[in-house]
């Protein structure tokens, strides 16, 4: 017998959903950084066994909507809950739960078109009474089909949520699997490059650059053996492009570097990367076509 399906992961920005998805693939599928909002888009994360496959969809951080930019994440976060098996909520025990989050839990675990876990993220960081403290907020939520502590940075319950799962997901006799069994994302690499040095950025100028970048790529031209890639690096203000560049450009330099690295990883090949600084102010208002 076989098992396939989507498993939808949401949750406020900053819960660990990205960092969860990358330990159940086993892959790096989404950036990880201790930006909120870090991941703008849903990115599929794909783990494929002899007789089951899951599909993960990695979804933005539930938020308000300010601008364009926030517009288009929440859109994709409906999305993912509107077509997906499975919803596995992600909450973060190291803080304080609000009540709009509760009222989401429990409007998600009462609706009968969902399949709800509940995941409890981080538990790591916390010691056992106040995690036994954090768990009572949900004793009286109907409809959950688990509630799982776990942490995704130390492994801990990852393959319990797996099991959970495949508990949820229906048998068919034939192999019906989505992907060819050895993708683990249906990313493009001009994507996954793309947020790679997003991500490298984030990291290097977390205390310094408070407000968010985005990517564009401008050139991505591959050989066997080598791949040519430019990008622009856009920034809200003259003063993040300061930020950005460094003292005689040390600082884009090392964030290159370091994407380099990973982008050469992923692809396979030496990369010949270019990184350019430019500044938008008014880059989130517009239509959405940067990573």
């Amino acid at each position: 017998m076989f098992k396939t399906g989507y498993v939808g992961i949401v949750g406020k920005t900053n819960v660990g959903k990205s960092t969860l998805v990358n330990a159940l693939v086993g892959e790096k599928v989404s950036i990880v950084t201790p930006k909120t909002q870090t991941t703008r888009q849903n990115i599929t994360g794909i783990l494929t066994r002899e007789n089951y496959q899951i599909v993960f969809v990695d979804t933005p951080g539930i938020h308000k909507s300010q601008n364009n930019l926030d517009r288009f994440m929440m859109k994709n976060v409906r999305s993912a809950i509107g077509s997906v098996d499975i919803l596995v909520y992600v909450v973060d025990c190291t803080k304080k739960l609000d009540k709009h989050e509760l009222e989401n839990i429990t409007k998600y675990a009462l609706d009968e078109s969902l399949q709800t876990i509940l995941v409890v993220s981080k538990i790591d960081l916390i010691s056992k009474n106040a995690l036994l403290s954090f768990l009572a907020n949900f004793t009286e939520i109907k409809g959950l089909k688990a509630i799982l502590p776990l942490s995704a940075r130390r492994g801990l319950n990852t393959k319990e949520l797996i099991t959970e799962i495949l508990k949820l997901l229906p048998e068919s006799e034939e192999k019906n699997f989505v992907y060819e069994d050895d993708l683990y994302t249906d990313s493009s690499v001009r994507f996954m490059s793309a947020e790679i040095v997003r991500e490298k950025a984030l990291l290097k100028l977390n205390e310094e650059l408070p407000h968010g970048l985005a990517i564009e790529i401008t050139k991505f031209d591959e050989t066997d053996t080598i791949a040519y890639i430019d990008m622009d690096l856009i920034c809200e203000k003259e003063n993040h492009k300061s930020i950005i560049l460094g003292k005689r450009g040390e600082m884009l330099k090392e964030i290159g570097t370091l994407a380099r690295v990973d982008i050469e990883n992923l692809l396979g090949k030496k990369i010949m990367l270019k990184i350019f600084v430019k500044v938008d102010k008014n880059w989130r208002q517009k239509k959405i076509s940067m990573v």
